[in-house]
């Protein structure tokens, strides 16, 4: 089993930043790709981002070339720098790892505000 745990999350102006991060514990070693997801209310999980241990990146379209994410393999975590942010990225945002089985863990979520 993997334990997550994200901070970060708040209120933000549109137009500033924020750092997201994610910490990793646990059955770690078999963890291969971690990233962020987001949930609006009253709509679906969607993709932020996804990394790989070789720091191969993945974005969501609504993210790409705001948003980057970035991992700390010997500290076991992965972060998300928001950059610009709308009001639209308004969301609790997820962070999620994987095995190389494809099991899948979960954090409990930070809450992220953008005010215009």
């Amino acid at each position: 089993q993997v334990q997550l745990v994200e901070s970060g999350g708040g209120l933000v102006q549109a137009g500033g930043s924020l750092r997201l991060s994610c910490v990793a514990s646990g059955d770690i070693l078999r963890i291969n790709t971690m990233g962020w997801y987001r949930q609006a209310p009253g709509k679906q999980r969607e993709l932020v981002a996804t990394i790989t241990p070789s720091g191969f990146t993945r974005y969501g379209d609504s993210v790409k070339g705001r948003f980057t994410i970035s991992r700390d393999n010997a500290k076991n975590t992965v972060n998300l720098q928001m950059a610009s942010p709308k009001p639209e990225d308004t969301a609790v945002y997820y962070c999620k790892g994987e095995y190389y089985n494809g099991m899948g863990f979960w954090g409990k979520g930070t809450l992220v505000t953008v005010s215009s």
